[in-house]
Parts: structure tokens; C-alpha cells; sequence
């Protein structure tokens, strides 16, 4: 291994860290002010009514997820739209950090389904626009990636 191997995957694992962190906050910043749709079904309704108010589309799958075709299908039907209308997307594993981040329950007390985590929105309005640096290191890291081929870029987040 070189020199420049060596270094280039210490600062990509830096780097992945770094937007791991970014999208972390940014979905907690997005939920405090309402600005996250969360679902597959819910994202879609939503990206039909109102494309232009999407900033990021998150989805989320683990290992097990890989095998539903039905979610793949899903997902390829939002990635199309979303590279359609210029909507960032990543592709996230992790799904039980993701219900930490946003405090979902397995179960609500009522023994309901809990939320569908396999697609997040978040949206931004005009009326209180979110600015975040979060939201800007992301696009830049959404930018980056395109400008590599790789569309849609893979985060894993990290268990705490």
C-alpha cells in the first residue's frame, strides 16, 4: 500500500465520520422545527405535492432490508425522482441509530406500529428556512460524490 492510499482512506473515513455527524444533527435540527416526513409512503405523497420544499432524502436499510423487494422498488421510484427534480439523497445503514436520534420506541404504549424509518424527508420551509451548516456539509458531500459517479452516496451510522 502507498503512501497516498494510506492517507486518502485515513481522511475518506474522517470525511464519512464528519457527514455521519452532520446527518445526525441535522435530523435532530430538522424534527425540533417540523421539517422532517418520515415513511416511505408519506415521503412519496409528499415529493408529489410539494418537490420543491425537499432538501434530502434519507434512506435508511440494514442487512436484513437488503432482501425486500418491495423497499428496494420503493427506493429506486424515490431515487429517480429525487435525481429528477435535484434532491439530495443518501443512503444510510443504521437503523437503530436512526430511531435513537429521533427517539422513536419500538412500540408506542398503545402497542402501535412504530414510524416507518425507511425514508426521511426533510424539508425546508419558506416561511422559517433551515440554515444549518449541517444541511450545507451534506450537500456538499451529496455535490462531491455525484461529481465521483456515485450518485447516491453510503453513510453507516454508528451505535452509541
Amino acid at each position: 500500500m502507498t503512501l497516498e492510499e494510506v492517507v486518502g482512506s485515513n481522511s475518506t473515513e474522517k470525511k464519512m465520520e464528519t457527514v455521519s455527524q452532520a446527518l445526525e444533527e441535522l435530523l435532530v435540527a430538522a424534527q425540533r422545527q417540523d421539517c422532517l416526513t418520515v415513511g416511505v409512503y408519506e415521503s412519496a405523497k409528499l415529493m408529489n405535492v410539494d418537490p420543491d420544499s425537499v432538501v434530502l432524502c434519507v434512506l435508511a436499510t440494514d442487512e436484513e432490508d437488503e432482501d425486500d423487494i418491495a423497499l428496494q422498488i420503493h427506493f429506486t421510484l424515490l431515487q429517480a425522482f429525487c435525481c429528477d427534480n435535484d434532491i439530495n439523497i443518501l443512503r444510510v445503514s443504521g437503523m437503530r441509530r436512526l430511531a435513537q436520534l429521533l427517539e422513536e420506541d419500538t412500540e408506542d404504549n398503545n402497542g402501535n406500529e412504530p414510524r416507518d424509518l425507511h425514508c426521511i424527508l426533510v424539508t425546508n420551509s419558506t416561511v422559517q428556512p433551515l440554515q444549518c451548516q449541517a444541511l450545507q456539509s451534506i450537500g456538499s458531500f451529496c455535490e462531491e460524490s455525484r461529481c465521483g459517479n456515485q450518485w447516491v452516496p453510503c453513510l453507516e451510522l454508528q451505535d452509541r
